[in-house]
């Protein structure tokens, strides 16, 4: 098996011993392993100098699945290196809350062996693609958003107006700090802080969720994934922000953004005994009382 493994660029005492435990298990299993060339270089000694270690810049069909090694965050940044490959993609989790990267380190072995032996499931998640006009070449070169895309204020406390159509019919024009389109997968990300609400990763939904909004009717709304979604921005600044996850881009308020489903999926392994209700259970504590 092809394995590549990604991970943020900096130190961290957890990532790195998770990456420890993650090749002794591999090597064990005799799989090719690559690490990005960026995460290769934080690494010990010791595992740069090994010859069966090898590293990646770009990555192709070749490879059979990517981990990330991280939290949440670094799974969407691992996700532009996957893009439309179809490459299945396991999260390590060496961060906080942990909704995408489930698998803790003191599981790693027995997460690999299943995943090795076949005992897993592909859960797809939907994308949004999004272009501008006139073209702005940050977002040609990394056009998709695996949680959400959200539309901010830029250099000024004021909020700003975020005119609105869905497939060219006039929605509203939001008075908001912003607006966030979110993926059921992105859902219990920026836009749940919002007040937005969760959604099962399987539905053909995408949720429109208004930033601290001054018309106070304005509530989160659910969409069918086939919408076209174009935005048009007004406010005293002449520039507002979109965040594509966690990248982000200048725009000037002369740009019109559409956003629609992108025509690819990223695949999430998950083990066997995972379900998306246990998650909502463990990580935002559903059933919690402290009564009992």
């Amino acid at each position: 098996m092809k394995v590549a493994i990604y991970g943020q660029h900096y130190e961290n005492k957890t990532t790195l011993k998770a990456v420890e435990k993650l090749l002794e298990v591999l090597l064990v299993k005799q799989a090719n392993v690559f690490i990005e060339s960026d995460f290769f270089e934080i690494q010990k000694s010791e595992i740069k100098q090994n010859p069966k270690i090898k590293i990646f810049e770009t990555l192709d069909k070749t490879y059979d699945l990517l981990i990330s090694v991280g939290g949440d965050g670094t799974i969407l940044r691992a996700i532009t290196y996957v893009r439309d490959l179809g490459i299945p993609v396991v999260g390590i989790n060496a961060g906080r809350l942990g909704f995408l990267a489930t698998i803790q380190i003191d599981d790693i072995e027995e997460a690999l062996t299943e995943i090795f032996n076949g005992d897993y499931k592909i859960s797809e998640r939907s994308l949004l693609s999004v272009s501008t006009d006139p073209i702005h070449q940050d977002v040609v070169d990394t056009h998709f958003a695996l949680n959400e895309i959200a539309i901010s204020r830029k250099n000024t406390t004021s909020m700003i107006t975020i005119e609105t159509h869905l497939n060219d019919e006039f929605l509203t024009s939001y008075w908001a700090d912003g607006l966030i389109l979110s993926t059921p997968t992105g859902s219990t990300g920026y836009s749940l802080s919002c007040g937005g609400p969760v959604i099962a990763p399987n539905a053909n939904n995408f949720a429109l969720t208004p930033i601290s909004p001054h018309n106070l009717s304005a509530r989160p709304l659910i969409l069918p994934d086939s919408t076209s979604v174009t935005l048009r921005v007004n406010g005293r600044e002449d520039q507002f922000l979109m965040s594509l996850d966690s990248r982000i881009v200048t725009l000037a308020n002369t740009t019109t953004v559409t956003i629609k489903k992108a025509d690819f999926v990223i695949k999430m392994v998950e083990l066997l005994d995972e379900t998306f209700l246990a998650t909502l259970r463990k990580k935002l504590l559903w059933g919690e009382d402290r009564r009992n």
